[in-house]
């Protein structure tokens, strides 16, 4: 009796590879009565341990024999060693083609054109998770294959370890160039010259190098500065200057178009259709590229009879004949067709603002230059936001658009400060993701996005924010604030339609602070100061100073972008893909609930589904947007203002219209759990337990703020429910309520 389960594809395939009559067969290659006797159980055992080695991709006919000979030499039919060796070789062959057969990862035919270049199977793995498993990879020379699958499946980890020489065999004698994404930021390699990079990097003459740089319009101040000087767009063109140059049989482009704008997207699709002895290989979100630059489809797939691993599968043809083959991957032309949500908490109420059409930011004859440059970068700017706002910035690489950015979110000023209006609410709230927001995640590689989170909001501000050299105090600024005797800035006040700041000198009683306008402390040069307590405040007005960071309250938060427990709280930054690094970032700017978002080519690394899922999410959102975007099917699925950047003006175009007026989100209330011995003591009537339904106090019955003292003294009678003296406090007269605290009744009866 045979107690084991054979895999029964593999046991057929050992019964036929065995001489004739060793077990009878029911003429079609399937055992008969499988199972009576001692043959039986040894190929049932057989089997299986063959199933082993199938598994693990290891055909070696070698091993194959030492593992199955013990057991199958005992059989009558195999005379001797030469027999028994003979039937596992064939039995190997066999179970190899079969595998090979039933894979189905490709639709290529034969004649399909090109010098194979590579025909091998791999299994790849990140860390402790397999990516792909047992999977072939068959490239040939002049095809141009689009590399896609969701984000986190592996698509980056692939490409490097092809290109350093990490895939299990592949060719070495093949030359590979790669082209990243430029996510991650080197300091040393952004301090090197331009020129001097490229020729050193590809070993080509002078001559050649400076050819290549002018016909990307590199002037030669940017040939002779550090790599650090130019923009995102820039450093994309040198590194494709370098694959340009160095003549490889491989291309590996990991996101090519990110960056560019549309004149250099076409230059380098022409420059791709015509390559007719380098393979290409590209991952990148922007389907109209892909689909006018490929000829073939790797797709990464999990299907049923693979198990939970998955495998690469090749279509000939462009992105659309693939699309018409997997229905179900259309949404790589249709960014509505997505599964996936993100969900952006609401704004919370800016004060003053009334209206989804107020504005928070005004822009009249703005101007801007460099430090030491003797022309303006920008010049006449005249813009204006409001909670309706839905603006893209568009113009080519160099134009100025990131340097509006800055000086929209506070990073810089107008050069003509006294000559211009230049407005944006005070306790405005931005969140800011830039072209190198990975930098900042990655110095806690070896932390969770929970930790991250934590660590950057668990003061009830932006750490991170505040540490940033746009809110830094510097040296000068710290001399200043120590000759002026501050101990510090303890609240903020509008009178009279003029921004003061309570000041505390040190040595001085808390009675006698004193209320200094904004414009005197700035002259005072206590520029990052003012930010700090600016981000700060309106970070208190958004409940962060009462918004647990636990645990479950991040990942609730982290679950809203799309980024799973499995990674937002057991894994580890530096095992996210770029696309989980960004809803990371996305999730972390989002935290303070900021009235507008600025994004900074936020469609570089998201895939398509994400991207469908971030463009509803903006449509559904109550806030501003302003994004700097060279994806138009992706900002004109909800931008409906550009703001054109060319030549040193911005024309605008469009108009965002009136939404909704979301912003009214009301304070988070900092929510308590009771304990056992809290519920007793309410039970008990214990008059403690009622200060939770008095108010926190602000501001006095006339209107004006209260000192942290007699912050601390209501805070304490609150807590014994007296109410004469919280009324006292806020010195609200006899006979009178004070609108906001009803509950402290009128003086004359108990509340």
């Amino acid at each position: 009796m045979v107690i084991l389960e054979p895999p029964q594809p593999l046991l057929r395939l050992l019964i036929e590879a065995l001489p004739a009559g060793v077990v009878a067969t029911n003429g079609g290659g399937a055992p008969s009565d499988f199972g009576t006797g001692e043959p039986d159980e040894i190929l049932a055992y057989a089997a299986t341990l063959a199933s082993t080695l199938a598994d693990s991709g290891n055909f070696n006919s070698t091993e194959w024999v030492e593992e199955l000979a013990p057991y199958l030499a005992v059989l009558p039919a195999l005379k001797d060693a030469d027999d028994v060796e003979e039937a596992v070789g064939k039995f190997c062959s066999a179970a190899e083609n079969a595998l090979q057969s039933a894979d189905d990862s490709s639709d290529e035919e034969d004649e399909f054109g090109g010098e194979e270049l590579t025909n091998l199977r791999f299994s790849l793995a990140y860390g402790g998770k397999i990516l792909l498993h047992q999977t072939k990879l068959r490239l040939r020379r002049g095809h141009r294959y689009a590399l896609v699958g969701q984000n986190g499946v592996g698509k980056t980890t692939l490409m490097n370890a092809i290109n350093n020489g990490k895939l299990e065999g592949w060719p070495v004698e093949l030359q590979t160039e790669y082209v990243d994404s430029g996510s991650n930021v080197d300091p040393v390699h952004e301090a090197k010259i331009v020129f001097d990079h490229l020729m050193k990097s590809t070993d080509k003459s002078e001559e050649a190098c400076k050819g290549i740089l002018e016909q990307l319009k590199f002037t030669d101040v940017m040939m002779k500065g550090t790599i650090g000087e130019l923009s995102g767009g820039w450093q994309m063109k040198l590194r494709l200057a370098t694959a340009v140059l160095v003549d490889a049989d491989i291309l590996l482009m990991d996101e090519p178009t990110n960056h560019l704008d549309h004149k250099t997207v076409e230059w380098l699709q022409d420059y791709l259709i015509g390559l007719t002895g380098t393979t290409v290989l590209i991952v990148s979100h922007d389907t109209q590229f892909l689909e006018t630059v490929c000829s073939d489809v790797i797709h990464y797939e999990q299907r049923p009879q693979w198990g939970p691993h998955r495998k690469l599968v090749h279509y000939a043809g462009r992105m659309s004949a693939f699309v018409k083959k997997q229905p179900q991957a259309k949404h790589y032309f249709e960014l509505s067709e997505t599964d996936l949500k993100f969900v952006f908490p609401d704004p919370g109420r800016l004060e003053g603002i009334r209206t989804s059409t107020q504005r928070f930011l005004e822009m009249e004859g703005v101007n801007y230059r460099y430090p030491g440059s003797d022309k303006d970068t920008l010049s006449d700017i005249h813009l204006k936001m409001t909670l309706s706002s839905r603006v893209c910035l568009v113009g080519a690489n160099g134009a100025g658009k990131t340097t509006l950015v800055k000086m929209i979110v506070g990073d810089t000023q107008p050069s003509n400060p006294t000559a211009c209006r230049f407005f944006i609410h005070h306790n405005l709230r931005i969140a800011y993701v830039s072209q190198h927001a990975f930098y900042h995640v990655e110095q806690h590689w070896e932390d969770s996005p929970v930790s991250y989170i934590q660590w950057r909001f668990k003061d009830g501000f932006d750490k991170e924010k505040i540490e940033s050299e746009a809110y830094r105090i510097t040296p000068e600024e710290q001399k200043a604030i120590d000759d002026y005797n501050l101990e510090g800035i303890w609240s903020r006040r509008l009178r009279g339609g003029v921004l003061e700041y309570e000041i505390k000198k040190k040595n001085v009683r808390e009675k006698d602070n004193i209320y200094v306008s904004k414009d005197e402390l700035l002259a005072m040069g206590f520029k990052h100061l003012l930010r700090q307590t600016d981000e700060k405040i309106a970070s208190k007005e958004a409940g962060l100073d009462l918004r647990p960071v636990t645990t479950t309250e991040i990942q609730s938060h982290l679950d809203d972008f799309g980024l799973a427990q499995e990674f937002g709280t057991y894994g580890k930054i530096r095992g996210l893909s770029g696309g989980q690094k960004v809803k990371l970032v996305l999730a972390a700017a989002m935290w303070n609930c900021p009235h507008l978002l600025v994004l900074d080519e936020p469609t570089n690394y998201l895939d398509r589904e994400a991207l469908g899922a971030l463009s509803a999410a903006l449509n559904n959102w109550g806030g501003a947007v302003l994004m700097i975007s060279h994806n138009k099917e992706f900002y004109g699925s909800v931008c409906k203002e550009e703001w054109i950047v060319a030549d040193g003006k911005v024309t605008v175009e469009g108009d965002s219209g009136e939404r909704e007026m979301k912003a009214v989100a009301r304070k988070k209330k900092a929510v308590k759990e009771e304990t056992i011995d809290t519920k007793a003591e309410k039970a008990g009537g214990n008059t403690n337990a009622d200060g939770d339904k008095y108010k926190d106090a602000t501001v006095n019955f006339w209107g004006a703020t209260v000192s942290k003292k007699e912050a601390r003294q209501y805070d304490k009678a609150k807590k014994k429910g007296d109410v004469t003296l919280m009324r006292k406090i806020l010195q609200i007269p006899m006979n009178k309520v004070m609108p906001g605290f009803e509950e402290l009744g009128d003086g004359k009866t108990v509340p």
